[in-house]
C-alpha cells in the first residue's frame, strides 16, 4: 500500500492539476533549448517539488525517475570528513547542503563540480547538462550562497541548478539575480477537495471533505458530514504553551515555556510555523487594542526569526516580549477598574 502523495502525485507538467497556465510555461521552457538555472519558491505542500520531478521528466524523459539512494563523504580543507546523503538519477542529483551545517559551503562545491564533470548515460539523446537539485537553499550560510553563486558561473556549461526554498527573503540577491524565479503558491481549500474527491474515487461528503482538507489527516473511513478531525499532537502541545504563557508571566514560566519551543524545534516542527500557532492562539487571549501591538511584535520577531540563525533565540525574546505586554495590559486593566 503506497501514501496518497505518491499514489496520486503527477508524473507529468500536463497531469498538474493547480496551476495549469504556469505548467504550460514550463513546458515552452523545457522545449526552447536555452534551459536556465531556477529558483522555484512557495510555501510548504504547494507542490514545488512535484513540478520540479515533471520538469525533469520532460528534460530527460522516464530515466529520471529510476531513482538512487547515495552516501557520500567529502573531505573539508580542515579534513574533516562530511558525511551526506543525496538522491541521484543518470541525469540529476539531489541534496540537501544545509543538513551538513557550517560545512554547507564545502558540500555545494564538491558535489557540484563532481555532477559538472562526470557523463550522463546516453548524451547523445539527452541534453548536454546534467542538473542539480538544492533543496531547503534559504537555510544556507551566507558563505555557502557566495560559494554557490560563484559555482554557478564556473559550471553553467555542464551543469543547471535549480533552487528550491519556502521564501526569497534569505535567498542573496546574486543568486536571484542568476536564477529564473518561479513562485509557486498554494491552491484554495476547494481546489485541493474538488482534485482529492475525483482522483480518490472515494465518498466524501462536502462538509466533511473541506474539514478533512483544511486540517489534510483523518482517522476513518467511510467519511461522514460531521465526522472529528483530530488534531496533531504538536498542535495540542503548542496551545497548552500558549496557555502556560497567559496564565502567568514569570521568569520561571519563561523557562518553562523556552523547554517546550526546543521540545517543538527537536521534533522538526518548522520554526515558521511555531512563531505563526503560537501567536494565532494568543491572540485568542487578546482584546482589539492589545491585538494590534501583539501582531506588531510578531511580525517584528518573525523577520528576526528569517534573519538568525538560532530559532530559539527569537522565538523566547517573543515570548518574553509578549509576557511584558500582556502583564502591563491586565495591571492596567486592574488599575482602572479599582479607581
Amino acid at each position: 500500500m503506497s501514501l496518497w502523495v505518491d499514489k496520486y502525485r503527477p508524473s507529468s507538467l500536463g497531469k498538474l492539476d493547480f496551476h495549469k497556465e504556469q505548467a504550460a510555461q514550463l513546458k515552452n521552457l523545457v522545449q526552447c533549448g536555452d534551459f536556465p538555472h531556477l529558483l522555484v519558491y512557495g510555501p510548504s505542500g504547494a507542490g514545488k517539488k512535484t513540478r520540479i520531478m515533471c520538469l525533469l521528466r520532460e528534460l530527460y524523459g522516464p530515466g529520471v525517475e529510476k531513482l538512487r539512494i547515495e552516501h557520500q563523504t567529502i573531505v573539508a580543507p580542515s579534513k574533516k570528513k562530511i558525511e551526506i546523503n543525496t538522491i541521484a538519477s543518470n541525469y540529476h542529483l539531489e541534496v540537501n547542503p544545509s543538513d551538513a551545517g557550517n560545512q554547507d559551503r564545502v558540500v555545494i562545491q564538491e558535489l557540484i563540480k563532481t555532477v559538472a564533470q562526470s557523463q550522463q548515460i546516453q548524451s547523445s539523446t539527452q541534453r548536454d547538462f546534467k542538473v542539480v537539485l538544492l533543496t531547503e537553499v534559504d537555510r544556507l550560510t551566507k558563505d555557502a550562497q557566495h560559494a554557490l553563486r560563484r559555482t554557478m558561473e564556473k559550471y553553467m556549461a555542464t551543469c543547471r541548478l535549480i533552487l528550491c526554498s519556502t521564501s526569497t527573503s534569505k535567498v542573496i540577491g546574486p543568486i536571484r539575480s542568476r536564477c529564473l524565479a518561479i513562485r509557486v503558491p498554494l491552491p484554495s481549500t476547494e481546489e485541493v477537495r474538488r482534485t482529492w474527491v475525483s482522483s480518490s474515487h472515494l465518498s466524501w461528503p462536502n462538509k466533511s471533505a473541506k474539514n478533512l482538507v483544511a486540517t489534510s489527516c483523518s482517522s476513518k473511513y467511510p467519511f461522514s458530514v460531521d465526522q472529528d478531525v483530530p488534531e496533531t499532537d504538536w498542535e495540542v502541545y503548542l496551545r497548552e504553551t500558549a496557555n502556560a504563557i497567559v496564565s502567568q508571566q514569570t521568569p520561571q514560566r519563561l523557562l518553562e515555556v523556552r523547554a517546550r519551543l526546543y521540545e517543538l524545534l527537536t521534533h522538526c516542527i518548522p520554526p515558521e510555523i511555531i512563531m505563526k500557532c503560537l501567536v494565532k492562539e494568543l491572540l485568542n487571549n487578546c482584546d482589539g487594542q492589545l491585538k494590534t501591538e501583539v501582531a506588531h511584535i510578531a511580525a517584528y520577531y518573525e523577520h528576526r526569526l528569517q534573519l538568525g540563525n538560532k530559532a530559539i533565540y527569537h522565538l523566547e525574546a517573543f515570548t518574553a516580549k509578549f509576557m511584558a505586554i500582556y502583564k502591563k495590559f491586565m495591571e492596567d486593566g486592574l488599575d482602572a477598574m479599582m479607581f
